[in-house]
């Protein structure tokens, strides 16, 4: 009989302890301090960019991505047949590569940028990113750095596709195409193209990383991460 009571006396004890265990993880974004929130939401956004460069600032980040890669404009892509008729088609296969590689030289310039953003971003701002919805974090990046992106990734961007032979054909007929509205202004330019291409592709793959997070918060590898957005759930 004493046997039987201890072990029961055990099993509502354990039982009491995971349940206490249980109610301790279950925190709502209510229960979390605004410094924590705040700490959560930079260290996922700094993730987010470390994660994006990474990927994409490397040789055939771009190119080797599917998701992100950079074609040609609609308007060329529509005339390819009609172009590799004529004789183009490497050309243009050509200047697909140079662009690719453009992006990929550019996007390593985002880092600081990225994270001075991250560290710009107040206390009292953070609950509201974090409840935003599933890529708040990613819309809040590009609301603090595409403008100054858009103006770094330029010239590189440029440096590189200058090189490719078909650039300054494309910019002089584009840029004819472009007067009668037939194609968006920021691709009358293969440079101007490439840059917003650029930084789509950026902010696609933190998308990427921030839906990621959300959905399995304790896989990113940081506790307050796991914290923060496991409070979201």
């Amino acid at each position: 009989m004493r046997i039987a009571m201890r072990r029961i006396y055990q099993t509502a004890v354990t039982l009491t302890l995971a349940a206490a265990a249980s109610a301790a993880l279950a925190l709502s974004l209510s229960d979390l301090s605004n410094q924590d929130a705040s700490s959560g939401l930079k260290a996922a956004l700094q993730k987010g960019a470390d994660v994006a460069v990474s990927k994409l600032g490397v040789e055939n980040g771009f190119l080797n991505n599917d998701k992100v890669k950079i074609g040609l404009p609609s308007v060329l892509d529509k005339a390819m047949p009609l172009l590799r008729m004529t004789g183009q088609g490497q050309k243009l296969d050509d200047l697909v590569v140079s662009m690719n590689h453009a992006a990929e030289q550019a996007v390593p310039l985002a880092k600081p940028l990225l994270l001075n953003a991250v560290k710009s971003m107040s206390v009292t701002d953070a609950k509201n990113i974090l409840t935003g919805g599933d890529t708040s974090v990613t819309d809040f990046f590009k609301q603090k750095t595409s403008a100054q992106l858009g103006q770094k990734f330029l010239p590189i961007v440029k440096g590189v596709t200058d090189r490719n032979g078909l650039s300054a054909q494309y910019n002089s007929v584009m840029g004819q195409v472009g007067k009668t509205g037939m194609v968006p202004a920021q691709q009358s330019t293969v440079e101007g193209y490439v840059t917003q291409r650029a930084l789509d592709g950026l902010y696609t793959v933190i998308g990427d990383e921030e839906k990621a997070i959300r959905q399995d918060p304790v896989g990113a590898g940081s506790a307050i991460i796991g914290k923060v957005f496991g409070a979201l759930k």
